[in-house]
Order: structure tokens, then C-alpha cells, then sequence
């Protein structure tokens, strides 16, 4: 099934020149092969909640929508693991999945939206990454179509060790330059019983990287741990059974009342909206949204960067404290001079190897002046070899990956 691209469609304002929505496999390659023959532009499309990501593309000759592709395959939950396929949004999945009392423990934003292929293809996580691994980490197979629309599957239904290529990783984080994901198989987790967050509010940066640093050299388990900026808070959560959950709480609370802290117990429908609305600030102001990955022992430093180069009134920042991978908004008064500027201050200061800053929203001005993905180091001729292996023509999302691939 094809039609007309609409401004509905549109990313950055352009318009596909036609909208494909293949309700099989088979016929996602059929598409695949006839964009190849043609040399047709194909950007893939799942719930759209990621389709700003990038550059902003110069031309979409066809868009390849995966949501008529939104069934659970198989659970195997004797296994602890479902194969899924592309356009399933997670929150449909897991509902799914819940009748077994099990579930794929990823909390991205947008999750009632956020389709399978796009988590995967965007390696996209939430608090609980703390715990569970981001999708990289859950993944154990996966089928796709190649530029010329030949099907390929890589990995497998059950958890296990095998040598070759690990395909599955390969595609996920590939941005759909690779190819057109299908389908994933994931591993799976018992759903908890109970669930406790504490909040703890912090004078500044460093004691954050303190209490931190504690949590993680403790015996504590907790499924995330957290930070969100004005005020600064550090955020603990606990799920398992009651008991187990309890004694957690009791302990981290113990821990940081001999640090000279107070930490708020939430639970309840009050834990539910905390968790909801934990990175709303970032999201719900205008300016430009900056995806920052650092060393965990220089997430304080970073933050009084920020404090120092943008000013605190100017940006909110929200994410894992424990890995040390997090969302900074940039307000900069809309301007994208001030923004392009908080922003190479960011990269200037993590050195290649050691983190990035991608802008994950951002403005076209800002995205005009400013390389949405930062230096990609000595890594991008291997980047670059893998796209010509995979996509020799470039029809798949050309330009929009990490040095324009």
C-alpha cells in the first residue's frame, strides 16, 4: 500500500514524495528492492517520536512506514524471550507480555508510541538503563531487510553465546542507515511486585557525584538511579518483592542520613507521577534538547560547566546519574547563536573517546551552524565501510547518520 506524502509526514519540512505501509515482511523488501532499482531516498518510519534525529534530510523520496508490521510474533515466555515486530509500540507489547507476568524492561520516552524498530534503531533507553541495559543489551536477534530488499536475520530465539558478527548490536544505534529493522527478539524480565523511590535534595554538583559514587560502591540494586536539575535531586528507585524492597529503601536511607542527607520516601500513585514527569522540564521548554554521554566520575564537572557557561536559569538537565548519560535542555532565549555556543562548550570539554553530545532537537538554524552528532573521532572510515557493505547505493536515511553517512 502506497500514497501521497502529506505535511502530516513531513520531517524539518520536507515532504515524502510517497509514503509506503507494507503490512508483510515480503513486501517491505519488494519496496526495498524498487527504491534500489530506482535510487529512491528511504527513510523509515515506526511511531515517529524519534524522527527528528539527525540532519534534517534534503530529500525523502519514500517514506517506509513499519505500522501495519505491530504483532507479537511469538513469547516464549518458558524462555524469557518474545519475537516482535517492528511497528509494535513498546506499551502495546508489554501489555501483551504482562499476561505472563513478564515484560522488556525499556522506560524511553514516549513509550505509549515509541515503536520496537525505533527503540532498537535509535538504541533509545529511560531511567531503568540503571538496572536493565539499554536495548543493545536486550537484544538477542534480529530480522531485517537490506537496501536491496533481501531479508536477513542475525542472532537467535534463546539466550546464548555465538560467534560471528553480532548483527543484532550492529543494527541497534544504526539509525535506520543500515537497513529496515522487521523484526527483534528480546530477552525478558519478571515483572516486580513493589517499588520505592527516594529523593534526596543536593546542595550542588559535587554532591551529587558523592552520594553517587556511594550508591554505586554500596550493595544497594537499586532499577535507577537518577538526577533532575532546579532544584538538584538525586532519585533512587527500588522494585522486587515488598520485602526486599523495603529493606533497600531502609538502607539507602540509612546510608544518606550518615552523609548528613534526607531522602523523601515515594510510593504509590505519587511514585507513578514522579516518574512521569521526572524529565518533563527538559522536554516541555523550547529550547534545543542535547542527548550528553560522560565518564561517570565527570558527570559533576559537567554540570558546573553548565552552571558556568550557560547559567543555571538557562538549562535543565535530567538522566542517569549512575552511567552518566543524561538530557540537557538548552534554553539560550531561543537564540541559536547562544545554543550553538552552550554546545561546543559541552563537546570542547569531553574529548574524543571520552563522551559526546548529539543534538537529539534542536531548531534548523541551530542545526544549519551546529553538527548535529559532534566529532565522531577515528571511528567513521569503519562507520563508512560498514554503510557501502550494507547500503552501496546510500538509499537508506542518507546523511542523517553520525559524519553524514
Amino acid at each position: 500500500m502506497t500514497r501521497p506524502g502529506t505535511p502530516a509526514d513531513a520531517i524539518d519540512g520536507v515532504i515524502p514524495g510517497m509514503v509506503a505501509e507494507p503490512s508483510t515482511v515480503d513486501e517491505v523488501g519488494a519496496f526495498l528492492e524498487v527504491a534500489s532499482r530506482d535510487s529512491l531516498s528511504v527513510v523509515p518510519r515506526g511511531g515517529g517520536t524519534k524522527q527528528g534525529w539527525g540532519p534534517p534530510p534534503t530529500k525523502v523520496d519514500m517514506m517506509l512506514s513499519t505500522s501495519r508490521l505491530n504483532a507479537v510474533i511469538a513469547h516464549r515466555y518458558g524462555d524469557l524471550t518474545a519475537t516482535v515486530q517492528a511497528g509494535a509500540s513498546l506499551a502495546a507489547v508489554n501489555e501483551q507480555l504482562a499476561q505472563h507476568r513478564q515484560w522488556i524492561p525499556l522506560d524511553p520516552p514516549l513509550a505509549e508510541r515509541a515503536t520496537i524498530g525505533g527503540i532498537v534503531a535509535c538504541n533509545d533507553s529511560g531511567p531503568r538503563r540503571h538496572r536493565y541495559g539499554a536495548p543493545r543489551d536486550l537484544i538477542i536477534g534480529v530480522e531485517f531487510a537490506r537496501a536491496d530488499g533481501q531479508l536477513a536475520k542475525g542472532g537467535g530465539i534463546v539466550v546464548k553465546n555465538v560467534a560471528g558478527y553480532d548483527l543484532p548490536r550492529l543494527m541497534t544505534g544504526s539509525f535506520g542507515s543500515l537497513s529496515v529493522i522487521v523484526s527483534a527478539t528480546f530477552k525478558l524480565y519478571p515483572m516486580t511486585t513493589a517499588s520505592r523511590t527516594l529523593v534526596v535534595a543536593l546542595e550542588g554538583p559535587l554532591d551529587l557525584g558523592a552520594l553517587t559514587a556511594d550508591v554505586l560502591s554500596s550493595h544497594l540494586t537499586p532499577t535507577a538511579l537518577e538526577f533532575v536539575t532546579h532544584p538538584l535531586r538525586l532519585m533512587i528507585r527500588f522494585e522486587s518483592f515488598p520485602k526486599a524492597v523495603d529493606q533497600q529503601a531502609s538502607h539507602a536511607s540509612a546510608m544518606f542520613a550518615d552523609r548528613g542527607f534526607s531522602a523523601q520516601v515515594i510510593s504509590g500513585p505519587d511514585e507513578n507521577v514522579l516518574w512521569k514527569e521526572h524529565t518533563q522540564p527538559v522536554w516541555s521548554g523550547a529550547g534545543a534538547v542535547v542527548k550528553v554521554s560522560v565518564l561517570p566520575t565527570e558527570l559533576a564537572s559537567i554540570l558546573q560547566l553548565l552552571d558556568s557557561r550557560v547559567g543555571p536559569q538557562n538549562y535543565a538537565a535530567a538522566g542517569r546519574a549512575g552511567l552518566a548519560v543524561f538530557l540537557v535542555n538548552v534554553g539560550g532565549g531561543g537564540d541559536a547563536a547562544a545554543q550553538s555556543s552552550a554546545i561546543q562548550a559541552l563537546r570542547a570539554a569531553l574529548p574524543v573517546g571520552r563522551g559526546s553530545a548529539v543534538i537529539v532537537r534542536g531548531s534548523p538554524e541551530l542545526r544549519a551552524r551546529t553538527d548535529v552528532w559532534g566529532p565522531a573521532g577515528d571511528s567513521l572510515p569503519l562507520m563508512r565501510a560498514v554503510k557501502r557493505t550494507f547500503d552501496p547505493t546510500g538509499i537508506l536515511n542518507p546523511g542523517r547518520g553520525p559524519g553524514g553517512l
